[in-house]
């Protein structure tokens, strides 16, 4: 039987499960067990994991907990120097990134769990993170109100560093309070980004520069931002309860805009808007509520087509999942149990596992030795690289130096 991919969103909350649900339909596919994960802490790693920070309710302390997709529980349970809350991962799964209390930015080598040496980026807790488009720059936010930019390849390739500056591309003053996103992807260009703020802004920012381009004022803080990947617009989600949409382009030279040119949709959430992510090729959003509700909406109207089926009380994190593929190859079950869609099945307990035939446990064995092999090849090329563009960047230095000294 031919696979087929899935489109796939999880919510996370500080009190309950991590839930799967099909983007289309709105079912329930699976639970994921054992992880209490705060705002922000729930990443996509590659295709074949999720993340999700934990604070452990007796010692407080903090770890993060890996899971696959047919399993309820997590593989691996990754011990982090300090608690952490937002997670983001390359998108070939070798590296996940934590945010912690103490300002600092944590390496995360996948699945192997070394954690790299820390950049202390922040003097308050690192608050949002995400990678540029192209993949090649780690972008922090924090409570301090300052964005950072880092070399990514100087994060996963430095075994040590005496002056942390030397590492970091720009650090400007963004917002007057915390930085609760920053997203960039279609819609912006390559070297932009938009940091969203509880000061109640959205800012464009140039990352060649770290200079402000354009500041929009909400009337409320806002949480979360999403591109649509078809239109010039966004969607931003609201404290109060709304889903804002206001468009990329800019109708006026002002620096500053004003509220006047957002659209508030209705209805509204019965708490804050925690997070708002597009999915079905951008015809719809889904917006997830601190009240525990997740609503899916349609673009061109702006209204709510369908409500899912809340199985928790709080909210902490949305994220989307796509181009995850069910087929033997990639290590899934095939099922037609309660958390199947079509034929791929997912969070499997341990007595579903117990009970699968041993031909097909042996199979998925196999898949998953055959994966490690490739991630290590992936690897050992990543650092060659990493050396190779060292050694250039080297030869850069001292051409520019050079030039200086003859000028």
């Amino acid at each position: 039987m031919s696979s087929s991919p899935h489109e796939i969103v999880l919510t996370s909350s500080p009190d309950g499960p991590i839930i799967a649900y099909d983007s289309s339909s709105g079912a329930a596919l699976a639970q994921f067990t054992g992880s209490r994960s705060p705002r922000r802490g729930l990443a996509i790693v590659g295709k074949s994991y999720i993340a999700a920070s934990h604070i452990s309710p007796t010692t407080a302390s903090g770890s993060v907990h890996l899971y696959n997709w047919w399993s309820s529980t997590a593989f691996h349970n990754l011990p982090v120097p300090e608690p952490v809350a937002p997670l983001t991962a390359t998108s070939d799964g070798l590296y996940l990134f934590a945010g912690g209390l103490s300002g600092s930015v944590h390496g995360i080598s996948i699945p192997s769990g070394d954690v790299l040496k820390p950049l202390p980026a922040h003097s308050k807790p690192v608050s949002c993170l995400a990678i540029s488009d192209d993949e090649s720059l780690l972008i922090s936010g924090s409570d301090d109100g300052t964005i950072v930019v880092v070399p990514i390849f100087q994060l996963v390739g430095a075994s040590g560093y005496d002056n942390v500056e030397e590492l970091i591309l720009h650090r400007f003053a963004a917002h007057s309070d915390s930085v609760t996103a920053i997203v960039s992807g279609m819609g912006l260009c390559n070297s932009q980004i938009i940091s969203c703020s509880l000061d109640c802004t959205c800012k464009f920012w140039s990352l060649l520069r770290g200079t402000l381009l354009r500041s929009i004022v909400f009337p409320c803080t806002i949480s979360w931002v999403a591109l649509n990947p078809t239109e010039p617009e966004f969607y931003v989600a609201g404290s109060d309860g709304s889903v804002h949409k206001g468009s990329l382009k800019v109708g006026s030279r002002q620096l500053v805009t004003q509220g006047s040119e957002l659209i508030a949709w209705t209805p509204k959430h019965g708490g804050a808007v925690v997070s708002v992510v597009m999915v079905n090729g951008g015809r719809n959003l889904m917006s997830a509520s601190e009240d525990g509700s997740v609503w899916v909406w349609e673009v061109d109207t702006g209204q709510v087509i369908m409500a899912l089926g809340n199985e928790m009380g709080s909210i902490s994190d949305l994220v989307a999942a796509t181009g995850i593929n069910c087929s033997k190859a990639n290590g899934f079950g095939m099922s037609n149990g309660a958390y199947g869609s079509g034929n791929c099945h997912f969070g499997s307990s341990g007595k579903e596992l117990m009970n699968m035939p041993i031909k097909k446990i042996l199979e998925m064995e196999d898949v998953l030795k055959v994966a490690a092999n490739d991630r290590n090849r992936a690897i050992d090329m990543l650092e060659s690289a990493i050396a190779m563009y060292e050694r250039l960047l080297e030869l850069i230095l001292k051409e520019a130096k050079r030039g200086t000294r003859n000028n």
